[in-house]
Order: C-alpha cells, then sequence, then structure tokens
C-alpha cells in the first residue's frame, strides 16, 4: 500500500471560473508519453535538434512495447508515421559532409553533438523504418575526423545546448556524449574511436567535478563494460544524491543552480544516472529498489503531456524510463487506486494488464485543497494531478479601429551564467490584432547577444476587430533548455491609456 497527499493552490491572479483540476491514472510509466507522442512539449521546436523530439521517443516506446509485448499494430502505425515524418524533416538539416547542425546549410559547419544524436537515433530506428545506412557512416565518418591525439572529440559548430558543456569542460562531457553514442551504435570497444575516446576519458575523469559530467561518464563507462569505472563513478554520484518526498523515497540529482522550479538540467542528469544503473549489472546498493526511488523523483517532474521542460531532458529521461519499465515489466497483477477530495468523497481507479494502457481521468469537483491517493495492490502505476488555470489583468476599452501599434521588445540577460543556450522571445498579440506582413524579418535574423548588452526589437501589429475591454498580451523571454530561466512582462494597446 502506498499514499501520498497532495495539495493542489491557485495562483493569486486568476480569472474567476477558469481553474480545473483532473486526476489520471496509467498502469504503464510509458504510457503518458504514448498517448502524446506528436505534443510531448507545451512550446515552439523547429530546429535539427528540437526535431529529433518527434523522433528519438517513439524509438525508445516502440523498443519498450515491443519487448513487453505489447505492441499494437496500432501503436506502430502512428509511431513509425511519426519517425518517417521525423527522418525526412532531420535531413534537411545535413550538411554535404554527412554532418548536422540547428539549422542546416544556413550554418557554417556542422555540430559535433548534434551528428552524435542524430547517428545514434538513425541506427535505432532502423528496426522499424527504412534509414539509408550511408547517412549514418557519413556522420560516423565526420565524428572520427573530429576525434584529436588524445582520444577526446573535438567541439565543432555552434552548440545551443551549452550544458553539454557541463559547466566546466566542454571536451570531457562532449567526447562522453559521442563515445556513448558510438557505443549505443554498436561499434565494438576495440574501435579505434571508442577505444581512444575511452582513454580519453579514463585520463581525465578524477579532475571532473560536475554531477552532469559525472553522470554521462557513469552511462558511458557503463555501456564500454568497463565495471571498475562504472562502480567508482557511481559511487561519487550516490554520496551526491538528494533524497527527497514525504517518505523520503524520491533521489535525484541537481545542478547546484538556485531556485524553486526543478532545472531540466537536473532531469537529464538523473535519467543519466538511472541509464547507467540499468544498463549493465546489477551493483550492490545500486538494484531495482534503488532505480525505483529516481522513478519516483523522475515521474513529478512529467508535463501534463508525458514529456519534460525541454527537449534533451525529455529525451534522456524517456529512454532511462523505457529502460526501467523493461526491466519491472510483469504481466501479473492488479492496483486499485482511490482518490479522497478534501470534503471527503472518492474516486476509484482500477489498473490490471487488459487496461494498463488506456489513460484514466476524470475532473475533480473540488479545485483546492488536500487530494489523498491511495494505491494498494501488486503492479506498477502512474498517478498524475494537473492544475489548469487562465491568468491575466485586465484593462480599459480599446476601441479606435484600423490601429496599428510598434512593439518594442528590450532584452538583457544578467544572469550567472557564462553562456546561455538558445534563447526563445514569445510576443502574443492582442486580441483583435494581427502581425503586420514583413515586421517579422529583421527580428528572425537575429543571432547572438553578449552578456549585459542590450537589443531591442520591433514588431508592427494591426487592429482587424475592435475587442471591448482588451486584455494586455503577455511578452516572456526563456532560456530554450532551461524554461526556469525566463522573464515575463505584457502591454496592451496605447489606445487604452486615452
Amino acid at each position: 500500500v502506498v499514499e501520498r497527499n497532495v495539495t493542489l493552490k491557485l495562483p493569486k491572479v486568476i480569472v474567476q471560473g477558469s481553474p480545473t483540476a483532473f486526476v489520471s491514472v496509467l498502469g504503464d510509466l510509458m504510457g503518458h508519453a504514448l498517448q502524446n507522442l506528436d505534443n510531448l512539449l507545451a512550446m515552439p521546436y523547429g530546429c535539427g535538434e528540437q526535431n529529433m523530439l518527434l523522433f528519438a521517443p517513439d524509438i525508445f516506446i516502440l523498443g519498450y512495447l515491443e519487448s513487453s509485448g505489447q505492441l499494437t499494430p496500432a501503436i506502430r502505425s502512428k509511431a513509425t508515421s511519426f519517425l518517417l515524418s521525423g527522418y525526412q524533416r532531420e535531413l534537411t538539416y545535413k550538411h554535404e559532409d554527412g554532418s548536422y547542425s540547428a539549422f542546416g546549410t544556413s550554418d557554417n559547419s556542422g555540430n559535433t553533438w548534434l551528428t552524435a544524436f542524430v547517428m545514434k537515433s538513425f541506427e535505432s530506428a532502423k528496426q522499424y523504418i527504412f534509414i539509408d545506412q550511408t547517412v549514418i557512416d557519413q556522420a560516423k565518418t565526420w565524428l572520427g575526423n573530429k576525434q584529436q591525439l588524445n582520444g577526446c572529440f573535438a567541439s565543432v559548430g555552434n552548440l545551443i545546448h551549452v550544458d553539454m558543456q557541463g559547466g566546466v569542460n566542454d571536451e570531457v562531457t562532449l567526447s562522453a556524449y559521442v563515445t556513448a553514442a558510438l557505443l549505443e551504435l554498436g561499434t565494438q570497444r576495440t574501435d579505434p574511436m571508442v577505444s581512444k575516446g575511452l582513454d580519453c576519458l579514463r585520463n581525465i575523469s578524477a579532475q571532473v567535478n560536475s554531477t552532469y559530467a559525472i553522470a554521462l561518464l557513469s552511462y558511458t563507462f557503463t555501456l564500454a563494460g568497463d565495471q571498475v569505472m562504472r562502480g567508482t563513478l557511481l559511487s561519487r554520484l550516490n554520496q551526491r544524491a538528494v533524497v527527497t518526498g514525504q517518505t523520503l523515497d524520491g533521489r535525484h540529482w541537481g545542478s547546484g543552480r538556485v531556485g524553486t522550479v526543478t532545472d531540466s538540467l537536473d532531469v537529464e542528469t538523473t535519467s543519466y544516472v538511472l541509464l547507467a544503473v540499468l544498463s549493465g549489472p546489477l551493483l550492490p546498493q545500486f538494484e531495482l529498489g534503488y532505480s525505483a526511488s529516481i522513478v519516483r523523483w523522475l515521474g513529478q517532474q512529467q508535463n501534463a503531456f508525458g514529456g519534460f521542460a525541454s527537449t534533451q531532458d525529455t529525451v534522456v529521461a524517456l529512454q532511462a524510463l523505457a529502460k526501467y519499465s523493461t526491466a519491472t515489466y510483469s504481466t501479473t497483477g492488479t492496483i486499485a487506486v482511490t482518490v479522497t477530495s478534501p470534503l471527503g468523497s472518492k474516486t476509484q481507479f482500477t489498473v490490471n494488464q487488459s487496461n494498463r494502457l488506456l489513460y484514466q481521468q476524470i475532473q475533480l469537483q473540488e479545485v483546492t485543497g488536500v487530494y489523498n491517493v491511495r494505491a494498494s495492490g501488486q503492479g506498477c502505476v502512474f498517478v498524475q494531478v494537473k492544475l489548469l488555470g487562465i491568468a491575466v489583468n485586465t484593462s480599459s476599452n480599446c476601441s479606435a479601429p484600423n490601429l496599428s501599434v510598434g512593439v518594442t521588445v528590450t532584452v538583457r540577460y544578467n544572469g550567472n551564467r557564462t553562456e546561455t543556450d538558445m534563447v526563445v522571445i514569445e510576443v502574443k498579440l492582442l486580441s483583435g490584432f494581427s502581425l503586420v506582413e514583413g515586421s517579422l524579418m529583421p527580428v528572425a535574423g537575429s543571432t547572438e547577444l553578449k552578456k549585459g548588452e542590450t537589443k531591442t526589437y520591433t514588431l508592427v501589429i494591426q487592429q482587424d476587430i475592435a475587442v471591448q475591454n482588451l486584455k494586455p498580451a503577455v511578452v516572456k523571454i526563456y532560456d530554450y533548455y532551461q524554461p526556469s530561466d525566463v522573464a515575463v512582462t505584457q502591454y496592451t494597446s496605447p489606445c487604452n491609456e486615452r
């Protein structure tokens, strides 16, 4: 029997009557992502790395369902259609030399990390769709040309996911990632590229202090079958584990950044630890119970679509959860889940082998308060409580017809990080307004912004329909790979001030 209390609270500013709360129950950790393969992230995507979000998770889910005997023709058809679409789209980001970059030939060169990511993903997808082997071989050859004399891999091209640098030494994490990708490709440890890469990592591992880098190294040496290095690195990680939860049964690894919002790098780091624990022989102290404590924390970080905060944490976390689900899958067991509202009303769910992939959800009658969730029986169940609402501020009416408004956005980064990832500026349009054609082009061409430097962008919007009681529109700027690094403001039409 497992029992938890869940507290639902509303933000201070919210539209009256808009909040709704739901509880959902699934008998499979991968079921939530399976229901939302085409909508894992509630954010924009479109570059060469973000496109892989539509690609890589399908492979992990298909592999798990196939190994557990749950893969149906309907699921296979849906997932392979996404794989085919993602494969064709990713080829548009390919350079003539076989490498890949975020924006394809618009970039000066391919990117080491993205090329390795695409290479290993294409190899894994070969069992489900046709992948041209030449494409994979070209990527591997290109990576081989970037390997240095010490065995490490050189960072080439713009790295928009800068946390791959591990905060200290870009060469270590990048080399670990590429070496792991080669091993996932099926490359033997005796292959010169792999053996030299492992030598590079062994020589520098003792000096590595970044938790992210240690986690990635532990996964790489697990794939390489080096149990001595694996054990040493996992022991270092165990000393850094953060134990949480009402009964101290959750375990994760943090980036050390200050803030109340979970860092997406924490999710990625924790997922690599889980992969390291599960991808080799079980070690004393790192058995399935240890993995379960990691999965409990990861499950609490999933968004309403089954994904996580950003692209890389979603990809790595789903890979790790799929491996855990495969290791713990059972064809027996029934679980009863009871959800008790703050006023005492009860809702019951039953999860068994026949409905474990069925997404069961009900709307909660009481939006706020403390809910009790109780699960009894044998098996695995995933319970998620979601609270949705709309927060706005009101303003006076705006009735001027055919109004054109210049929206000027001034941005500057003053954070503690020496370098951010790709930054997204979202400008919501006022109700009844549309963007003037052509005004977006000067903004779309923007590239880098130096720390402390101020940049100004101007969009022009025009009023198509007069809207009474016009509400302000939101402007948000955030780091794509660290969405917790965010600033939000709002604007309205000047006619509201008349």
